[in-house]
């Protein structure tokens, strides 16, 4: 008799969504990504205020780069929502560096999946500044003031 290799189907949902991704943030305060991973297209396009990627390796390697410089991390995802090809993360990440206290970030991811269900875009939109210096006495007032003056 010959043993047949199942394949597991790795094509995202939004239910696969909302029970993997708090999973990645949650593993004793490091972030793993390991269980999703294979729900990314190996031609992922990754941008966010800071850098811009492509492909399933540079995409690893930015997601190490996150584990190694932080001491914790955790995302609630507040609200999760689909419109085609598209589902959308309203999240909140609280990550903590090795030498700073906690941090807040608020955002919103766009995941965008091809026809296999896998994501071959990621967009993450956040003011990384801003949510870092309100957790900082003196400067997140400045920083608001300045932004307020400057933008609007």
């Amino acid at each position: 008799m010959e043993e047949q290799k199942i394949k597991k189907d790795f094509k995202l949902t939004l239910e696969i969504v909302k029970e993997l991704w708090t999973k990645t943030y949650s593993t004793d305060g490091k972030p793993d990504w390991s269980h999703i991973l294979p729900y990314y297209d190996d031609d992922i396009y990754f941008r966010d205020s800071i850098q811009e990627i492509k492909g399933i390796d540079e995409f690893k390697k930015m997601t190490e780069r996150l584990t190694k410089r932080s001491k914790d991390l955790n995302m609630k995802l507040v609200k999760v929502v689909q419109n085609g090809n598209d589902i959308f993360l309203e999240w909140e990440m609280t990550i903590s560096y090795k030498k700073y206290p906690s941090s807040k970030l608020y955002g919103l991811s766009r995941l965008t999946t091809n026809d296999k269900g896998k994501i071959i875009e990621q967009r993450d939109y956040y003011d990384l500044w801003g949510d870092i210096f309100d957790n900082i006495p003196y400067w997140g007032k400045q920083y608001r003031k300045f932004m307020k003056r400057k933008f609007g």
